[in-house]
């Protein structure tokens, strides 16, 4: 990406890992890539309709996730003036650039591993 108001700081300048590690940083946490995934194939969604989306996340823990990834300018959050007034999460321009990213892991996940519970190793 050439516009560098569109960049992130990284704090491991020039190592050539450097990209790889501070990409796993920013999104590496258990439940952002499935905020992402989830914004990615649904568009914007309020707060509940996401929370039903995932699935298995609390309410603190997703409010925790969208602040840390409203910081890392991942993700907007907008209040919608309807009666009653709602708050609905979208992904920013940098967020959305994630998509090959987050397709690729999924790509590789439905390749490499196996269905939880498997008698066999979790990866094929």
């Amino acid at each position: 990406m050439s516009d560098t108001s569109q960049q992130l700081e990284v704090w491991c300048t020039g190592e050539d890992w450097c990209p790889i590690t501070s990409t796993a940083t920013l999104i590496g946490k258990k439940w952002h890539t499935v905020v992402l995934h989830r914004l990615l194939a649904k568009g914007p969604l309020g707060f509940n309709a996401l929370q039903d989306e995932i699935g298995g996340i609390s309410s603190k823990v997703l409010s925790d996730v969208l602040a840390d990834l409203e910081e890392k300018q991942l993700v907007n959050r907008e209040i919608v003036n309807e009666k009653p007034v709602r708050v609905e999460y979208s992904l920013t321009e940098l967020g959305e650039s994630l998509e090959p990213v987050i397709q690729a892991m999924a790509d590789w996940g439905k390749t490499h591993l196996t269905a939880a519970g498997d008698e066999d190793s979790s990866i094929a």
